[in-house]
């Protein structure tokens, strides 16, 4: 069995991705680290793990962008283009509803697009998973930045000398059941030395922390009682912060398994599927809950302007700038959630794309000699009658309210999002937004980094 290798366009870059077997439902495999979708057949210890997932679904794969089939691209894909990515695969592949099986790294996009997407994401089964990469007060299980300057080291010199190479990829010590030398190669065919360090990078900022309660799919959590790479205390965290979540610990088993070792793992996914599947739970719903990231925008002075303009001259400006930002917002494929007076109110399902909405959208009103202040939060919004609602939108309007004109002013929810894009912040320091509970940091977003 090997699956034709296709190709479908997101944004600009060319997504290689196959599709395989013949069962009832769609999964989707979002694999960690970087991957190949043609050498992954010729790969002993892997092969077999593809074929027996094919058994009982139809399977869908992808190099992600950067890496194995897929196109070069500068830079590592932050987790939000990666979601644009799975969903042009899924659209090619004629998918409209899926389970997403995510690994490792791969956990973490998963997690976002099942809170992001409900009523695209059937269930959700996460193996090996880390919802957030570095050590915190509150994240005690994280690398420490000398451990993570080490692993990138390591994992580096798969490029060098031979017996170097395969040195250092025994020292990973990541894929039970394996020959070195098919790992070696698999792993140097699937990225160049730029791309891993890249994906390094990226995978550095990641934190999806404050994305686990937001998940509203059936989810099943798969972690080996061996496992060295991520502490079996990080699957149980990530359990009680899911509603509903389970969690099946696999005895022996480690980081990654194959050869031998799939059977524990595939068949439990399978049972865990096939459950969902015959109980009907499978069906599509209506989400009323769905993770979004929400922009305020007003004018600052609005009412001083609105006075020494004259309601006629104010009115006809309002409506050049609703048609500026109407403009922003297509642009960046931001929905207009509400207007009142000259607030904003918008929704986006990528919050690096609204922040650069936000800049737009500052820079586009300027030109009309207003000045605009910007908010930015992303949670899990209530859905009703087709528009979000909710203590998350309450959160992001008090944000926009503690902006300066011409600010974009974001949550630290933004802000730990969207590792990868390039994005740079000014620290604002801690703020108690009215009747929001806690204290929230906030965020000026850099328009020098756009």
């Amino acid at each position: 069995m090997q699956a034709e290798t296709r190709y479908t366009r997101s944004g600009d870059v060319n997504i290689a991705y196959q599709v395989v077997g013949e069962g009832p439902y769609d999964v989707v495999f979002v694999p960690g680290y970087a991957t190949h979708l043609e050498l992954a057949w010729r790969w002993q210890a892997f092969a077999p793990f593809i074929v027996r997932l094919a058994s009982f679904c139809r399977l869908i794969r992808l190099d992600k962008r950067g890496t194995g089939m897929s196109d070069a691209v500068v830079g590592a894909p932050t987790l939000e283009t990666r979601m644009d990515d799975v969903r042009a695969v899924l659209d090619a592949a004629g998918s409209r509803r899926a389970a997403f099986y995510g690994l490792s790294e791969g956990a973490a996009m998963s997690i976002l697009f099942a809170a992001t997407y409900p009523e695209r994401t059937a269930a959700l089964v996460i193996r090996s998973a880390f919802p957030r990469t570095m050590w915190a007060p509150d994240y005690p299980w994280g690398k420490t930045e000398e451990a993570y300057r080490a692993d990138v080291e390591r994992a580096l010199r798969i490029y060098g000398p031979r017996e170097q190479a395969r040195e250092a990829a025994a020292m990973m010590g990541r894929f039970a059941g394996t020959d070195l030398d098919q790992f070696l190669d698999y792993l140097r065919y699937s990225a160049s030395p730029g791309a891993l360090e890249a994906l390094y990078r990226m995978n550095k900022e990641i934190d999806v922390r404050h994305v686990l309660p937001a998940v509203r799919v059936p989810t099943l959590v798969l972690h080996g009682t061996e496992d060295r790479v991520v502490p079996l205390d990080v699957a149980r965290y990530v359990v009680r912060s899911i509603p509903g979540a389970r969690l099946v610990e696999l005895p022996g088993l480690g980081h990654l398994a194959g050869g031998p070792h799939i059977e524990p793992v595939v068949g439990t996914i399978e049972r865990f599927l096939n459950g969902l599947w015959e109980s009907g739970e499978w069906e599509e719903r209506e989400p009323d809950r769905v993770l979004a990231t929400v922009l305020f925008a007003d004018i600052a002075g609005s009412t001083e302007r609105a006075v020494a303009l004259g309601d006629r001259k104010w009115r006809d400006l309002l409506g050049r700038h609703h048609e500026r930002v109407r403009d922003e917002l297509a642009r960046f494929r931001g929905e207009e959630v509400d207007t009142a007076g000259d607030g904003f109110l918008a929704r986006f399902d990528g919050p690096a794309r609204a922040i650069r909405c936000g800049h737009a959208v500052v820079q586009a009103t300027r030109e009309l000699g207003m000045d605009v202040r910007v908010g930015l939060h992303t949670g899990e919004c209530e859905v009703v009658d087709g528009k979000v609602a909710g203590i998350a939108v309450h959160t992001g309007a008090r944000v926009a309210a503690a902006a300066k004109p011409g600010e974009v002013l974001v949550s630290s929810t933004v802000k730990d999002l969207v590792a990868g894009s390039g994005l740079q912040f000014q620290d604002r320091g801690v703020h108690t937004l009215k009747g929001i509970p806690g204290e929230w940091r906030l965020f000026a977003a850099d328009q020098r980094a756009l």
